[in-house]
């Protein structure tokens, strides 16, 4: 596409603009523990009192991921703009069948979503490891032939990540345990766990609390759940949850990885954040 002067000076000063708020934006971010979701949009968010969105990088695995697209990524500093939200992360979901062990297109997903959450000021990045890519077998053996592979390419992004300011955040089935194993092996401070509470307590019965309190500044980031319910019909859950998250000094971001009982997803998503709300200011 050809360009006047005029456009391109216009259009230039607009990109610098935009920077320069984003760059305002999080420089003004108070060190306390803030709500997002990863299950609405933007303005979804704003209307149910969030102050944040995790967004997704792509839906289906390509080569080149949704999110690395300058006009989507646009799109998205757009709405946060229209609504002063921000974007703490992005979920690097599509390794769940697309496995960073095993495809070898991940060592540049991994790259393409450092440069994405440097863009949009993204802090961590979310990288999953579930369904195929789970780093447990159907036995509950860690995958130690995965895990090296795992190691590796986390290894080798991490000096990217550690440039652009970034987090690579690990969210897996693995105990908090070997989770540090695999921290330590990698030995990157821009490298953490992204802790879901449901997904090690519920779905595998872990002590949310201690795995919290040992991995201490190890977790990067939190996803709150509870299936098809509300987060407060499961009773005395989160409550020594967010006491342990109290206790290790954690002042990043809870993401709400909510359901819709009532089909209202913001009116649901209000309700949500209304209780973890009274949580941490009990």
């Amino acid at each position: 596409m050809n360009l006047t002067r005029r456009e391109f000076i216009t259009r230039t000063a607009l990109t610098a603009a935009g920077a320069a708020w984003l760059t305002k934006l999080q420089a003004a971010e108070p060190a306390r523990i803030r709500l997002g979701s990863c299950a609405i949009s933007l303005p979804e968010a704003k209307q149910a009192g969030l102050e944040g969105v995790e967004l997704r990088v792509g839906k289906v695995p390509a080569d080149r991921l949704e999110i690395a697209d300058e006009t989507v990524r646009r799109g998205y500093k757009e709405q946060m703009q229209q609504t002063g939200l921000v974007v703490p992360s992005l979920m690097v979901g599509i390794l769940n069948s697309a496995p960073l062990a095993s495809d070898p297109r991940g060592p540049s997903w991994l790259e393409q979503s450092i440069d994405a959450a440097r863009d949009l000021g993204a802090k961590v990045i979310l990288v999953a490891f579930f369904s195929k890519g789970d780093l447990l077998d159907a036995d509950g053996k860690v995958k130690k032939q995965d895990v090296d592979v795992v190691v590796q390419r986390l290894r080798d992004a991490a000096p990217r990540a550690k440039k652009a300011g970034v987090i690579l955040a690990i969210e897996n089935t693995l105990p908090a345990t070997e989770n540090i194993r695999i921290l330590d092996r990698i030995g990157h401070d821009s490298v953490k766990v992204y802790y879901d509470v449901f997904n090690t307590g519920v779905s595998k019965g872990y002590n949310v609390p201690a795995e919290l309190r040992l991995l201490k500044h190890r977790v990067a980031q939190v996803h709150f759940k509870n299936g098809p319910q509300y987060l407060e019909d499961r009773k005395g859950y989160f409550e020594p949850i967010v006491a342990a998250l109290k206790d290790i000094k954690y002042n990043g971001w809870i993401v709400l990885e909510t359901s819709n009982p009532s089909k209202n997803p913001v009116a649901d998503t209000r309700r949500n954040a209304e209780f973890v709300r009274r949580l941490l200011a009990a």
